[in-house]
């Protein structure tokens, strides 16, 4: 089968921002197929594909892509959503915890883009979108590991970016402030917790807990998502948000000192 209007995937689409996008993404004429580890107990969108897939299995992977060239044809977006949070000073992570994170939030985006990368440059044309954090570029305390891979899928989608654009295929950022969506209670927590750290963390707790209920609506960043999808001319990076609109005008204006004071401020950290 081939299809005849353009085709999306987008990984960890369950809930929140990915399950937003491949309604958003549906709405705007793409035939979407969402993913996630367990499907049978989410209930798609009307134009909307549920298939099973871990994107820490290279398995997976591959099998979830060829489904959806021999169904559809062709692959005109990847969505690369999926993604783990997490709660806790870095001195509080082991080393074997964040390589679990980066294994989702890194290489699994990796396993992701190269799996769809030959078929979209054979036909010439296609995106990757992938979904970074206001934290891909600035500093968020008792969230380093987090931070630090959104930091990774900044730096390698800007750098294949320029690998790919000759053959026709873009590699694009959307980067989401907080949002309002189930992340927070979804984080994981720290597996080696200091006592050293308990009163800040505590605080902490308390600040991302204000700011995902007062983030924005995962509808917003779907938005968002479809003009990378679609832009005739598109931008390299995308902030979603108002709060992500604001950050990434401060963090390009204020004084570095100025700057560093905000965070510790925000984060009730003594200044």
């Amino acid at each position: 089968m081939t299809a005849t209007r353009p085709v999306a995937l987008v990984t960890g689409a369950s809930s929140g921002i990915g399950k937003a996008a491949t309604l958003a993404l549906a709405a705007a004429g793409f035939q979407v197929i969402g993913t996630s580890r367990d499907t049978s107990r989410v209930t798609p969108g009307d134009g909307v594909t549920l298939l099973d897939l871990d994107v820490t299995s290279d398995e997976s992977v591959a099998t979830v892509v060829e489904k959806v060239i021999e169904r559809f044809g062709r692959l005109d977006v990847l969505v690369n959503n999926a993604g783990l949070g997490t709660n806790g000073a870095a001195e509080e992570s082991s080393v074997g915890q964040a390589q679990g994170v980066f294994d989702v939030n890194v290489f699994g985006l990796m396993r992701m883009t190269k799996a769809v990368l030959p078929h979209m440059r054979a036909q010439g044309r296609g995106r990757v979108i992938n979904i970074s954090s206001v934290f891909g570029f600035v500093p968020s305390p008792f969230m380093a590991v987090y931070g630090a891979s959104k930091h990774a899928v900044e730096g390698y989608s800007e750098s294949l970016d320029h690998e790919v654009r000759e053959h026709g295929v873009r590699v694009l950022l959307v980067e989401p402030g907080t949002t309002n969506t189930p992340f927070d209670a979804n984080l994981l927590l720290a597996d080696t917790p200091l006592p050293v750290y308990a009163q800040q963390r505590h605080i902490f707790d308390e600040v991302v807990a204000a700011s995902f209920r007062n983030g924005d609506d995962p509808a917003i960043v779907a938005k968002v998502i479809v003009s990378a999808a679609t832009d005739q001319k598109p931008k390299l990076r995308y902030p979603a948000g108002p709060l992500a609109g604001r950050v990434t005008v401060l963090r390009r204006l204020v004084p570095a000192r100025a700057f560093d004071k905000s965070i510790r401020k925000f984060n009730r950290m003594p200044v």
